[in-house]
């Protein structure tokens, strides 16, 4: 069984479990990219799939561009096979180039996300 981590900020978002089962795919959720970096240190994903929010804040000014670029970056070292998807709101297409001059992501989806989506996202050539 591969294993899925995910840091989406809605509850609801990208709720797949039946397709996650179909494909032997145990998730786990987290709410925080602190809980998810403790997560790491335990057992390393397979997939990761995250919630894109584009840094307007002071608090990604310079040397992240996003809420994912410490846990992608984080990724990338610990777990460097795993297959990174990205997911977010429309509203946030304009700025998802600047993620992806960072980081080798494998799918990038816009809500809402259809099951048949997903599945190509995770069952799609690496």
């Amino acid at each position: 069984m591969s294993l899925l981590y995910s840091l989406l900020g809605s509850p609801l978002a990208c709720r797949f479990p039946d397709l996650y089962r179909e494909l032997g795919i145990e998730e786990e959720r987290f709410d925080t990219a602190r809980n998810l970096h403790r997560a790491l240190k335990q057992r390393l994903p397979d997939h990761f799939v995250g919630e894109f929010v584009y840094g307007w804040g002071n608090n990604y000014a310079g040397a992240n561009v996003s809420n994912l670029d410490v846990t992608l970056r984080t990724l990338q070292a610990f777990a460097p096979k795993a297959r990174l998807i990205i997911v977010m709101q429309p509203s946030e297409a304009p700025h998802i180039g600047k993620l992806l001059e960072l980081f080798p992501v494998h799918a990038v989806l816009q809500y809402p996300i259809s099951e048949t989506q997903m599945r190509a996202a995770l069952q799609g050539p690496a």
